[in-house]
């Protein structure tokens, strides 16, 4: 047992300084996170009212275990991206517990657009789709879709992981035995009639749901017939005739229970492979974190103090405490889980690097998930630390946290910037989920560095050529750089374009790594075979 003893001022004036400026940001959080949660706009609400439809965040709640939690991913997806389109790309995602089973859910929000598909629609549709293959979680599907929006098919149809991947990937977790369901609640075209064509059941509502590979208008352009959506593609029809659909449903309600039933008899659902203990909260109250992490970007975060507000009862078994101190590494229970802690406490230098392989090789070889908690402004650089092979040492890091087949999950709490934040398994070296803080940053190099930078470049320019500039011109050039980087690394540019899964309140993290913990302990262990550790 190794107790970590606080040396927080809760009272003092920094502490304070600190906490005021997130709280702010946990307001604006908050307030981007309604905006999501409305839909779109309140026309289409109401003519869903008016056909009796539930609203897509009503079919959610009516599908899940009552009080049960609901863990969303891209939450804030496409925000910005789109006019007229709110946060969320006109779909929700998200794992939730049906019949007592965890299953992933993807519901059509048809008062956006028709529901229509944007480039950002199928990229988080098939990163819900990824998830729920990597944890073997049955999918639930309720479509209400106008297929693909017309003037994105370039961001669409024709690349791997754009609309056909969604079909490709339900036929292939299919044949994995991982079972596909859908609900048809209104007119589904197009890609939308494939998804539920797809599905192992699919359940239609009579007089409201329809799918169709073109509709009435289109048929009648292409071959001149005549026909009515019912005829054409309603649930009788489908039910009765085409056999595409297994159920008939008399309204979204009675849909829904079907589709609770087909989950009830999936048969007996995997078991948890981990010990899980009973959780203790930590001994330091979580909502210093606030007053801890540091509001300036310029001056470090004691990730050592945040660590004991996350971890039960606070307590950490450190790994070479003694060694390479700017990387912590460390085993501790979250919520009763056991989990492998690398917190960055200052540059990664190659005794750090190090230190981290050498503990990822030991959760590897104990089946213990790993937390990635990045703050970091880069390796360490310079010609002693080069002399002594950081390169290699740093690949020796990489090649660990890459190789590593346990969970692995990614949560920027401050800057994340250059080959640290790969490092700190970023988003391309596929985490399991990736979060931020609403203080998380990710960038190439921070915003002061990449000004900086680019200023020398363009003294060397000047030099060059035998022309100079004044402070106010330096600066006039370094500013917009500045404002550049510290808006592309923002936490909600990298949720808008799903770069990562989801922004939290760090009064969210226990509560929400031990939901990702549950689900990963349901799925069978896998070997890790690590690649070439250059030497």
């Amino acid at each position: 047992m190794s107790l970590m003893t606080s040396t927080a001022a809760p009272n003092s004036p920094e502490f304070q300084r600190n906490r005021e400026a997130y709280e702010a940001r946990i307001v604006d959080l908050h307030k981007r996170r309604t905006r999501a949660l409305v839909g779109g706009p309140e026309k289409a609400r109401l003519l869903h009212k008016k056909r009796k439809q539930l609203l897509p965040r009503e079919r959610l709640a009516a599908v899940l275990d009552p009080g049960s939690p609901f863990l969303e991913f891209g939450q804030l997806a496409g925000d910005g991206l789109y006019e007229g389109v709110p946060p969320g790309g006109s779909i929700i995602t998200g794992v939730g517990l049906v019949c007592g089973r965890a299953c992933m859910l993807m519901i059509h929000d048809a008062t956006v657009k028709g529901g229509t598909y944007y480039g950002i629609t199928a990229k988080k549709h098939v990163r819900a789709q990824m998830f729920a293959w990597q944890h073997r979680l049955p999918c639930i599907t309720m479509v209400q879709s106008g297929g693909a929006n017309l003037p994105e098919q370039a961001h669409i149809f024709p690349d791997d992981g754009q609309f056909g991947s969604i079909f490709y990937n339900q036929i292939r977790m299919s044949a994995e035995g991982i079972t596909q369901i859908a609900t048809v609640h209104g007119p589904s075209t197009a890609g939308g009639a494939y998804l539920p064509a797809l599905c192992d059941e699919a359940v239609i509502v009579r007089n409201q749901g329809a799918m169709f590979l073109a509709g009435p208008e289109l048929v009648y352009a292409a071959t001149k017939e005549e026909v009515d959506i019912e005829t054409l593609g309603g649930g009788e029809m489908h039910s009765r005739i085409s056999g595409v659909t297994d159920h008939l449903a008399e309204n979204d309600g009675h849909a829904i229970a079907i589709v609770r039933g087909i989950v009830a008899n999936l048969g007996t659902a995997a078991k948890q492979r981990w010990d899980v203990v009973p959780p203790l909260p930590p001994r330091h109250d979580p909502r210093e974190i606030y007053g801890i992490v540091s509001a300036d970007n310029r001056h470090p975060t004691d990730n050592r103090e945040v660590l004991l507000r996350l971890i039960d009862d606070s307590d950490l078994q450190e790994f070479k405490p003694l060694y390479g101190d700017t990387m912590i590494c460390g085993f501790a229970r979250i919520k009763g889980f056991q989990i492998g802690i690398l917190a960055n406490n200052g540059v990664i230098f190659s005794e750090s690097a190090l230190k981290g392989a050498h503990f990822i090789e030991l959760c590897c070889q104990r089946d213990i998930p790993l937390l990635f908690m990045a703050d970091v402004s880069g390796f360490m650089v310079g010609k002693a630390v080069e002399q002594q092979g950081i390169a290699k040492h740093g690949a020796k890091f990489m090649t660990a946290m890459a190789s590593a087949n346990v969970p692995r999950y990614t949560l920027i709490t401050g800057g994340s910037y250059a080959a640290a934040y790969l490092a700190m398994c970023g988003r391309p070296f596929k985490p399991n989920v990736m979060m931020m803080w609403p203080t998380g940053r990710a960038a190439l190099m921070g915003p002061e560095q990449a000004a900086t930078t680019l200023g020398l470049v363009r003294e060397n320019i000047h030099r060059r050529e035998g022309t100079s500039w004044s402070d106010e011109e330096r600066e006039q050039f370094k500013q917009p750089i500045r404002e550049q980087f510290e808006s592309f690394s923002s936490p909600y540019n990298y949720a808008s374009n799903l770069w990562c899964d989801m922004v939290i309140d760090p009064l969210e993290t226990r509560d929400t790594m031990a939901l990702l913990l549950e689900l990963a302990g349901r799925v069978p262990a896998r070997d890790t075979h690590f690649g070439v550790f250059r030497m």
